[in-house]
């Protein structure tokens, strides 16, 4: 019988380095509120997301590319941009048929980090498009790295607790020999009945409410209301 592919979850970008991405799918999660505002700004009609690290980038080629400029640090509008990270903001009736250029605290970082070191594909996830992911990797057969973006390079529980969504999926595809997707599973078995309860728990939905970001973060938990695939390719994310 085949060698099922591996499944790991990284709980934060610094742990990356740990890990060879070379020959993996790495799902990049930020679910407050990159991965989500990604696939919803897909789902609507853009047509595509150019994620870049810095700001001057962003500005550069949102320039050069005719493009929506957006972007956040620590959660607030970066000044120079025309918009910021609320899924909100990308409705059909803005965003269709444009091109976005993104770049956020957490999530834009660890996607070019993953870039650099040669990763087989990237894709992004989130809540709003669990099932598109799940469906992808379950039918890859390739090793997966389910990488949480946290916070400023520390642990969160909102990318956690969508690892372990996933995990709950498909892990009968994979062999998992890894304690923090254990611990990411159980977290969501625990406490997928009383999803929206216990986020609040959380010390960035803490941060961002502080903002009047609830119906954002609400949102960002929401399953499958913008189930696309976005892919990574030709330096721009695109529906699968």
């Amino acid at each position: 019988m085949p060698q099922k592919p591996f499944l790991h979850t990284l709980l934060s970008p610094r742990l990356l380095d740990l890990y060879d991405v070379k020959d993996s799918i790495v799902v990049i999660i930020d679910v407050f509120r990159a991965t989500s505002t990604i696939a919803t700004a897909l789902y609507n009609g853009a047509k595509k997301v150019v994620p870049v690290s810095g700001v001057e980038d962003c500005i550069a080629i949102g320039k050069k590319l005719e493009a929506i400029t957006a972007g956040e640090r620590d959660g607030k509008i970066i000044e120079g941009l025309q918009h910021g990270n609320s899924p909100a903001e990308y409705h059909r009736s803005f965003i269709e048929g444009k091109t976005l250029v993104l770049t956020t605290t957490n999530g834009t970082k660890l996607l070019h980090m993953a870039l650099e070191r040669d990763a087989e594909k990237v894709i992004t996830g989130s809540f709003p498009n669990l099932s598109a992911v799940c469906h992808h990797l379950a039918s890859s057969n390739k090793n997966v790295i389910l990488g949480c973006s946290a916070w400023k390079d520390r642990f969160n529980l909102e990318d956690t607790l969508f690892a372990g969504a996933v995990i709950s999926q498909v892990k009968k595809y994979f062999t998992i020999h890894c304690d923090s997707s254990l611990m990411a599973e159980d977290m969501y078995q625990l406490h997928c009945k009383n999803i929206y309860s216990f986020i609040k728990k959380t010390t960035h939905w803490h941060r961002l409410a502080g903002y009047g970001l609830e119906k954002d973060l609400e949102y960002c938990v929401t399953e499958n209301v913008a189930d696309i695939l976005p892919v990574y390719k030709d330096g721009a994310l695109i529906i699968h």
